[in-house]
């Protein structure tokens, strides 16, 4: 099945860009997944094709009408009802590594990205639109996070990746970020591989890799850390719970 990505963007020769490079670039060759854009000034009435105006109650900028993202996300719709439709926007839900997995395992996805001061409110009471955000930064448009959204998608396709485990053994996957990773030269500038990476010992090497991934966790993202801990208390309490439950 083709993992099928619709792009709603007032800049579509952005797409597929980088993604045309690499491993997306060779799996869109293959026809693993498709890349179609769709403009929001093709569906403006006026000979301008006017898709902005100026913010209700005054204000800078401008803000994309609600009236064109409608027509828009209806088109893409028609064209593809199953996918979900994701609105690019810094206000939005930040995009997980679990929510990734869950759209690479789909049909595909639509994405809105915005422009300008954003988008007219209306849209998302009239219309099922999913806000998602890419970091706690702000871009002059969506473009840019719809690239790394699909990169991370695509990514994930079945015979994308050479390897199945280099989609699960990384940051995110188990609630921690990754392990530190070394190669030859075996010494660099004075500095050497850690010796358990070179004893041949997996089981060693296995216990290693966890504790590395829980120090660099605790240091550089300590709401990972609180989540996975969290999380393991939960799954202990359960699995305890459990274990007390007399026979049925």
């Amino acid at each position: 099945m083709t993992f099928a990505a619709t792009i709603l963007t007032l800049y579509p020769e952005m797409f597929p860009g980088p993604l045309g490079q690499s491993l997306a670039g060779k799996a869109l060759e293959r026809g693993d997944w498709s890349c179609e854009t769709v403009n929001p000034r093709d569906f403006a009435t006026d000979r301008h094709r006017t898709v902005d105006d100026t913010p209700a109650g005054g204000g800078a900028g401008m803000v994309l009408k609600a009236d064109i993202l409608g027509a828009v996300i209806d088109h893409a719709r028609e064209r593809q009802p199953d996918a979900p439709v994701l609105a690019m926007t810094p206000r939005g839900t930040p995009i997980t590594q679990a929510r990734i997995r869950e759209l690479a395992a789909g049909p595909g996805v639509t994405i809105l990205c915005g422009r300008f001061e954003g988008f007219d409110e209306r849209i998302f009471d009239a219309r099922d639109v999913e806000e998602v955000s890419l970091a706690d930064i702000v871009l002059s448009g969506g473009e840019p996070a719809a690239l790394a959204i699909l990169d991370a998608c695509i990514r994930l396709l079945p015979g994308v990746m050479g390897a199945a485990s280099s989609g699960t053994e990384e940051s995110f996957e188990n609630g921690l970020l990754e392990y530190p990773h070394y190669t030859r030269p075996q010494i660099w500038e004075g500095r050497t591989i850690p010796e358990v990476l070179r004893s041949g010992d997996h089981a060693k090497i296995a216990a290693w890799r966890e504790a590395q991934a829980e120090a660099i966790t605790r240091l550089r993202r300590p709401d990972l850390w609180e989540r996975h801990r969290g999380a393991r208390v939960q799954s202990a309490s359960g699995a305890r719970r459990k274990d007390k439950e007399p026979d049925q």
